[in-house]
């Protein structure tokens, strides 16, 4: 529990400490890059969760994490093409997987309730710190009209998960 916390504090450091190293306001791409990073990084841990959680309420979550982002990361794709827009990958998107894949190791590991416990706490820390990124670095820096409501719509879907973890978190024991 406390190690998927501090990998998402360590990721929403991250997007910041990088986001402000390297520029204080990052670019339209590099924006659709992290955004679209941080979709896909959901989307494998729900894939993971619905290989190894038996625990209905973890497995639910789990569909609609996987096919929530994958619908947004499917809206960003197709918006980078409509704009001709080639997402850059960064730092921050590079800091994401790394962290993510660390994160998946770990997980890997447990089984049963301790799997679907630290699955769950890793969700709700994770969209803490990725709603915060959006609404904080990257909807702000966002320049073009479209991205920055593709993000917005994403942020309010995201706080959703973020109550809904936080809710299957209160469950699992």
């Amino acid at each position: 529990m406390l190690k998927g916390i501090l990998a998402a504090a360590l990721m929403a450091a991250s997007i910041s400490t990088a986001s402000i190293a390297a520029d204080p306001k990052p670019t339209d791409p590099q924006i659709a890059h992290i955004a679209y990073t941080a979709g896909q990084i959901d989307v494998t841990a729900a894939e993971q969760a619905l290989k190894k959680s038996k625990n209905a309420e973890v497995i639910e979550f789990a569909k609609t994490m996987e096919r929530d982002h994958k619908a947004v990361n499917d809206q960003a794709l197709a918006l980078v093409k409509k704009l001709k827009v080639t997402p850059e990958d960064n730092a921050v998107s590079q800091s994401l997987s790394t962290q993510a894949a660390k994160e998946l190791k770990t997980l890997e590991a447990l089984d049963g309730a301790a799997f679907d416990k630290a699955y769950v706490e890793n969700e709700v820390a994770y969209h803490k710190s990725v709603n915060s990124a959006l609404a904080k670095i990257l909807i702000p820096s966002a320049e073009n009209k479209e991205l920055k409501s593709l993000l917005e719509t994403g942020l309010t879907l995201f706080k959703e998960h973020q109550m809904h973890a936080e809710h299957l978190a209160s469950m699992i024991k």
